[in-house]
């Protein structure tokens, strides 16, 4: 498991299509649509998954880096809150050496 960024949601948007979508800043890292994330609720670990989409400016976008604000929302799991952090990592596979 690699780290790989962390957004804080400040905001939460209801849309009828897409359902949730919660407003993040990118503390560190950055994100990247398609990855794996957690979304911990304080020190509680609220939702596991991938994200589904993520936006910047109404825009599809593939990547956010670090320091920007962006739209993201999870496969699945309407349930996001304010001051909710997620979690973005990718998994790596090694192979074994004898």
């Amino acid at each position: 498991e690699v780290f790989v960024g962390r957004a804080d949601v400040r905001q939460v948007f209801k849309v009828t299509k897409a359902g949730t979508i919660a407003g993040c800043f990118l503390a560190k890292g950055k994100a990247i649509r398609g990855a794996s994330c957690r979304l911990w609720r304080e020190k509680d670990k609220v939702y596991e998954g991938k994200i589904g989409s993520l936006k910047r400016f109404k825009e599809d976008v593939k990547e956010v880096a670090e320091g920007f604000e962006c739209g993201i929302s999870l496969d699945n799991f309407n349930d996001v809150k304010v001051a909710d952090v997620i979690e973005i990592f990718e998994l790596k596979k090694t192979a074994r050496k004898l």
